[in-house]
């Protein structure tokens, strides 16, 4: 049994590379990441760490599951995520009340790591920001959260 699919032409292919939302998106997201990882690096600190610790603080003690949604992870890469900060006791997981669910939280130690990684990660976002300047910078801040709405609540069916 085979599927019927479109042909591609591979003449196309450049052009599809280019216009690609998925493909530009994490070429960017890569280059992005790389850019915070050097600039955090003093810290040590990953960027992708950074975000995590942010994200608990900001959160307060919530489960993997809320923890997961509010990152747009899958839940078991971010416990895979989790268990690094968990084994530098930058975070901690309870049982939540009720004893039914993990809690995720952010330690004093966490905190610490947060104050510490500050001025690296404000050096870094300036300098975007000052690369696109401020207008330019607050419509892509704006234009990647309608994005992330838009994928959220949207699946394309079959071909």
């Amino acid at each position: 049994m085979s599927i019927d699919t479109p042909e591609i032409d591979p003449a196309k292919l450049g052009e599809m590379a280019r216009t690609c939302a998925c493909f530009n998106f994490r070429k960017a997201s890569r280059s992005t990441t790389q850019f915070f990882d050097q600039t955090l690096a003093p810290t040590g600190l990953r960027s992708t760490q950074l975000v995590i610790l942010i994200t608990g603080e900001l959160l307060g003690p919530s489960s993997i599951a809320r923890l997961a949604r509010e990152l747009v992870m899958d839940r078991s890469t971010l416990t895979r995520n989790l268990k690094p900060l968990l084994g530098m006791e930058l975070l901690k997981l309870s049982l939540a009340e009720g004893g039914k669910h993990k809690s995720v939280e952010v330690t004093p130690a966490g905190r610490a790591a947060l104050i510490k990684a500050a001025p690296y990660w404000q050096r870094a976002q300036e300098h975007l920001v000052h690369r696109f300047g401020t207008d330019h910078w607050n419509r892509i801040m704006t234009d990647l959260a309608n994005l992330v709405e838009a994928t959220r609540s949207s699946v394309v069916g079959p071909l």
